[in-house]
């Protein structure tokens, strides 16, 4: 795969849900696995499937360039086997995005110059098109042909910035078979939630009389938010499905299906905690070696004068465990590679720095202002780690989706209100708990994550598009091959002379922040 930046900004390529197995110079995330890609050069990047099964995706790993370069990526059974389900007779993706009435890039600028919170955007989209409830796009809405009794496999994924998102047909309900790029048990819902970053496998039965709805059946998406203090896009982008055998009527309007209110949080959660894993487990689940408890939080930094537009002239931040991360000049795991002091420390607390009622309301001032530092947490190969994430109430809570590269996890639990050791494990889901590689933590409460450190490589808990992150080496005897190693392989190709000037660049060991936040 290659990864051709435009000539203005430096870029980087991620595959969403690929865990790159000791492979991880082409992971994506930019100052951790690697530089950006400068402009008018070409990377191209090795991809290692290994246990991924159905869809997963790729996007731009640079700021907000992830609003507006993304695609699925279909992993399917290998040759000789089958779906653990009736082979549909179509696949369709179906892409959720956001649009804005402006370059992302230079509202991107706006906000990090500000440092305020982002404009809400104009639209969402599903694939590309707002829909016929926006007043941009009603001749070009997405529109998908069925046939009666055939069944269709759409292939989710949502590449919206921060919105999870409720999402129905009328008339007709899905059966989630897949979810993050793993089989589930077979869940049918009316409708379905689905978390940034998420991805889920649906089967559609086409199993409607087609003379019921002249007008079609509208498939809707819109937002499930539940932060009061988070103003967000609530409006709803639709497309529309189309009996073959029916002509589509001009006059009577597709059916619009019933979708839960946008601050459900019962409807949110209770499907989230319905997918559930096929089994077995991939290791044993009634153990770990290590626990992590990381707050999440919003914060505000001091501004001179109190001139930035976050609450009372800060500038809006976000942390784990109270250190808002530090872009470095040199990408982390070049510089734990070639042992460059001074990058990064290892001093990544495993709990909070401090106790407090992290969901109450009121906190001391004293409390959002972060650290600003470049930390990690070195981890045991093969040592199963239990990850405990606490959402904070500091300048207010949002749900929070956290992604994990390199990996699949189980998510063991989740509930409103702050974490208790000793009575949330009890409750914990070790016998079918869904296998993800993002998870969202409620607002105002925690959610527990474990997976198994068998790949050696840089991994990071994200909160997209904030500056919280938590890069994790994974210690093991054998380090992976550094950059300068895997020349060779591009020697006989013809394009290997902009990958080797890329290669080159990363040998001098610098990075080139397009923004610093």
């Amino acid at each position: 795969m290659s990864c051709l930046p435009n000539l203005l900004r430096p870029e980087r390529c991620l595959r969403h849900g690929v865990k790159q197995p000791r492979n991880p110079w082409s992971d994506g995330p930019e100052y951790i696995t690697q530089c950006p890609i400068q402009p008018g050069d070409t990377f191209y990047y090795k991809i290692i499937f290994s246990t991924e099964i159905g869809t997963v995706w790729w996007h731009a790993h640079s700021d907000w360039s992830r609003a507006t370069i993304y695609g699925a990526i279909i992993v399917y059974p290998n040759r000789g086997t089958s779906y653990p389900f009736p082979k549909p007779y179509q696949e369709v993706p179906i892409i959720f995005g956001e649009w804005w009435k402006e370059d992302v890039r230079e509202m991107f600028k706006e906000f990090a110059t500000s440092g305020g919170s982002p404009r809400k955007s104009d639209a969402y989209t599903i694939n590309g098109q707002p829909g016929d409830l926006y007043p941009c796009s009603s001749q070009d809405t997405f529109k998908l042909n069925v046939k009666y009794r055939k069944t269709y496999l759409l292939r989710m994924v949502n590449a919206a910035m921060d919105q999870m998102l409720f999402f129905a047909i009328a008339n007709h309900s899905l059966t989630v078979v897949g979810a993050d790029g793993s089989y589930t048990k077979p869940l049918t819902k009316d409708y379905v939630v689905i978390a940034p970053g998420q991805t889920l496998d649906c089967l559609l039965k086409a199993n409607q009389v087609s003379v019921i709805a002249n007008g079609g059946y509208y498939m809707a998406a819109r937002t499930y938010s539940n932060a009061a203090e988070v103003d967000v896009d609530y409006t709803t982008t639709t497309a529309i499905i189309q009996y073959e055998t029916n002509s589509l009527s001009t006059t009577t309007p597709p059916l619009f299906p019933s979708l839960p209110l946008y601050n459900d949080t019962t409807a949110a959660f209770n499907f989230l905690n319905s997918v559930k894993s096929p089994g077995p487990s991939l290791f044993p689940l009634n153990k770990y070696d290590t626990r992590i408890i990381s707050t999440i939080s919003q914060n505000t930094l001091p501004c001179p004068n109190n001139s930035c537009a976050g609450p009372v002239g800060t500038r809006l931040s976000a942390s784990m465990n109270n250190i808002s991360f530090k872009l470095p000049m040199i990408d982390i795991l070049e510089a734990y590679y070639y042992h460059i002091n001074g990058v990064f420390g290892i001093q990544f607390p495993r709990v909070p720095p401090l106790y407090y009622n992290f969901t109450g309301h009121d906190l001391p001032t004293i409390l959002l202002t972060p650290e600003r530092a470049t930390e990690v947490r070195v981890i045991e190969y093969n040592s199963i780690i239990e990850v405990v994430f606490q959402n904070t109430n500091l300048a207010g809570g949002v749900d929070h989706p956290m992604h994990l590269h390199g990996f699949n996890f189980y998510i063991l639990g989740w509930g409103f209100g702050n974490f208790n050791e000793k009575t949330d494990p009890v409750n914990y889901n070790l016998v079918d708990p869904p296998l993800r590689n993002t998870v969202i933590v409620p607002v105002h409460g925690w959610a527990t994550i474990r997976f198994k450190a068998d790949n050696p490589v840089i991994i990071t808990d994200t909160a997209p598009d904030s500056p919280t992150q938590m890069a994790t080496p994974v210690s093991s005897s054998t380090r992976p091959k550094p950059l300068h190693q895997l020349q060779a392989r591009y020697a006989s190709s013809p394009r290997s002379d902009s990958t080797l000037r890329e290669e080159r660049s990363f040998s001098k060991h610098a990075c080139f922040p397009s923004f610093q936040l």
